[in-house]
């Protein structure tokens, strides 16, 4: 029945001929409804879930991935070990002048010349102009790595077909010369990057130029641009033409294919291209550029300068591990004191040799040392420094001997002295010509350099007395083994070195202090002036020397200056000074060996003035006299003073005694005593024995004479040591010093 169909058809659970569990074959799983919606589209949830699960499993793996490779990125980066900074930053030992100026440099232990460099002191701006422009334009920007020059080379790399810039930056570079490999491979570029970055967290941009600067390759043994371009252009590197800077720039991208010595053809072209490629970026003009083509290139390398040898070989013994020593040196004074060494040697003859020293008077600094005319010449024994050699002096210590007979007080510059035939026990001195000039002022004396003079005072002041003020002011005498200090050392019978005496002399335009001498510039200067003699004593003597006849090639009364001239023509000697500079000159045979006809003045003063000349200055005026200098001439100089006699000739009446000072005693400390009003109460003086007049004299200087009963009050000087001297009518005398506080 239709009806019953139609009920049956809509009750529940009647099976349709089109459910599923009506089609054998199919299960569950597969059952569209679990699939469709009814309006038969996908159902969202179920995809959703599992993209997102996909998606967390690649991420996942992914993320383990980076870890794993940044893990294992990081463990060899560990392994590289710390940048070799230490190595990197060794360079060549270099002696420098007072003012920077490179002296000399010793090569490194392998060799290899590598001298420290400063971007913005010592090098062209030209140069890094053109080195920035060419190999790393965005240096100051960077981190270390450029992307965009990587990204560059890897397009000219697919597009080339092979490596047409490595993209690298100095700081990659810098990192390929710290740890050199021959290599080019993706594992080395990756170790540059690396180090790279490590450099730039370590250093900052200057650091990092100035070590580049100074590793650079430039062919041979050749490191770093100073080393490169006083080797090929003998000049340092801070004022280059374009040429030598475009130059600069291409030699390290082949150093040994572009080595100057053996291909300057591939050195030009590679120069050129460096041209050309600032000219197709704008940093350069196109006529610029050509004119700097038009150059020739250097085909041979330059020796490394070497100025001041003995100094350098000296400074660097004493400071063994220092990178950089600077000397009081002026390299400039250096350099002329060398040629003229150099070119008077020649003249003197064969095997002689000729060293000079120059001294600032005021700081005691040496400002050119010529230890021989020829470091490398074996015949003059050139490697010998002479300035520092024991040699016999000659006539040059006569000047010391007078300025302690002008400080004792009992002769001065316009005294008479008798120049004949005397003898001083068994010893008898004679001229150096043989003859006598008879009675002649004490100025004259000193100024002809007579000997009977000069050992008639040694015997008055007292041989003994002069070897010990000479080592008070800093000098080492050198006496013939077992013996003592004698009247000979007036006339050269002892040991003393140029170096000595020059410190010696450099105490007259002192006025009576020396300083000890110095030739490393330290960080701290601890000298402390020497005493050589009183102030008067040494103006005194100064202005006597100033009036010495001077050679051929000298001009009358600018240089104060004395000549010697050892027994037997061994040695040459002049020392001299003006208010400036004091400088000395040996000629003579290294070995000692005579050389006749050897005479100071005629071979060693004239090269003395030739080197005041070369120092390139005006010689400059001797001190003004102390206040209270008795400068007057022999009439008006008191009685005591008009004559010197010798010891043996002194002349008594009245007395056998010779002058004596009782009060104040030798050595004694004086307390002045003042007056309500700040007045200094006068000193008493009494002395005993002597012959009327008495003179009296303070620290050099006549005051008057003593009264019948021999006394006299003084104005006490000082605070200070003083010294007090009494003369007689016969010319003995008596000295003391004391302290007054």
């Amino acid at each position: 029945m239709s009806g019953g169909g139609t009920r049956d058809s809509g009750m529940k659970g009647t099976a349709s001929p089109h459910t599923p569990s009506s089609c054998p074959g199919l299960t569950r799983a597969s059952t569209p409804a679990a699939e469709k919606s009814v309006d038969g589209r996908d159902k969202p949830g179920h995809d959703a879930r599992g993209g997102r699960r996909r998606t967390l499993r690649i991420a996942a793996f992914a993320a383990a991935v980076l870890v794993l490779f940044a893990g294992a990125f990081t463990v060899w980066a560990i392994s590289l070990g710390p940048l070799p900074l230490a190595g990197a930053r060794k360079v060549s030992t270099t002696i420098v002048d007072r003012n920077g100026k490179l002296l000399r440099a010793y090569a490194m232990a392998d060799g290899r010349w590598r001298l420290p460099v400063d971007a913005k002191t010592s090098v062209d701006p030209t140069y890094l102009k053109l080195l920035l422009g060419y190999e790393d334009r965005r240096f100051y920007s960077h981190r270390g790595v450029d992307p965009l020059a990587l990204s560059r080379a890897a397009l000219q790399l697919v597009t080339s077909g092979h490596i047409v810039s490595g993209g690298s930056t100095i700081t990659m570079q810098l990192a390929r010369l710290m740890e050199p490999r021959r290599e080019r491979s993706l594992y080395a570029k990756l170790r540059q990057i690396v180090r790279a970055v490590e450099i730039e967290r370590q250093l900052d941009k200057d650091e990092i130029l100035n070590l580049y600067l100074a590793l650079a390759p430039f062919g041979g043994n050749l490191e770093g641009v100073r080393a490169a371009s006083i080797a090929y252009f003998g000049k340092e590197p801070k004022r280059l033409t374009l040429a030598e800077a475009a130059l600069l720039v291409a030699l390290p991208q082949s150093p040994e294919r572009r080595r100057l010595d053996r291909y300057p053809d591939a050195a030009r072209e590679g120069r050129d291209r460096v041209l050309d490629r600032m000219v197709e970026e704008g940093v350069l003009p196109v006529e610029d550029t050509a004119r700097a083509k038009s150059e020739a290139v250097p085909k041979y390398r330059k020796p490394m300068p070497i100025l001041a040898p003995h100094s350098a070989d000296q400074a660097l013994a004493t400071m063994k591990d220092a990178s950089l020593i600077r000397l009081t040196l002026d390299a400039t004074l250096q350099k002329n004191l060398e040629s003229l060494a150099r070119d008077r040697a020649i003249a003197q003859g064969p095997n002689i040799s000729v060293a000079i020293i120059a001294v600032d008077n005021e700081s005691g600094d040496i400002l050119a040392r010529v230890g021989s005319p020829d470091y490398f010449d074996e015949r003059r024994a050139g490697q010998v420094d002479m300035t520092r050699a024991v040699r016999s002096p000659g006539s040059t210590l006569k000047p010391f001997i007078y300025g302690l007979a002008f400080e004792d007080g009992f002769v001065h510059p316009e005294s008479l002295i008798d120049d004949r035939p005397i003898r001083f026990g068994s010893y008898a001195p004679e001229n150096f010509d043989m003859t006598f000039q008879g009675t002649v002022p004490v100025r004259k004396a000193l100024q002809l350099s007579l000997n009977v003079p000069a050992i008639a005072l040694l015997d008055r002041v007292g041989a003994s007395r002069l070897s010990s003020r000479l080592k008070q002011a800093g000098t080492s005498l050198v006496l013939p083994k077992d013996e003592a200090p004698g009247l000979a050392m007036g006339l050269g019978g002892v040991g003393i070195t140029l170096q000595d005496l020059a410190q010696l002399y450099a105490g007259f335009p002192r006025l009576g202090t020396t300083k000890p001498l110095r030739e490393i510039m330290l960080a701290r200067d601890e000298r402390e002036p020497m005493r050589l003699m009183d102030q008067v004593a040494a103006w005194q003597v100064g202005n006597v020397l100033i009036g010495t006849p001077p050679p051929e090639n000298g001009v009358h009364n600018r240089i104060a200056f004395k000549t010697g001239t050892s027994y037997g023509y061994r040695d040459a000697w002049s020392v001299g000074f003006d208010g400036r500079i004091t400088i000395g000159v040996w000629v003579g045979h290294p070995d000692g060996a005579p050389v006749p006809g050897l005479i100071g003045r005629s071979a060693a003063a004239p090269i003395l003035f030739d080197a005041f000349a070369r120092t390139g200055r005006i010689p400059a005026a001797l001190p003004r006299a102390p206040k209270g200098t008795l400068v007057s001439g022999n009439a008006k100089l008191p009685l005591p003073l008009r004559r010197f006699r010798p010891m043996g000739e002194l002349v008594r009446t009245g007395s056998d005694q010779a002058p004596r000072i009782q009060f104040p005693i030798n050595g004694s400390r004086i307390d002045v005593d003042r007056a309500a009003g700040g007045e200094v109460t006068p000193m008493p003086v009494k002395v005993a024995g002597g012959v009327l007049p008495l003179t009296m004299l303070v620290n050099g200087i006549a005051i008057g004479d003593l009264d019948s009963r021999r006394q006299r009050l003084i104005d006490p000087p000082g605070p200070g040591f003083a010294r007090l001297t009494v003369i007689d009518a016969t010319g003995a005398a008596d000295t003391v010093v004391i302290r007054v506080q």
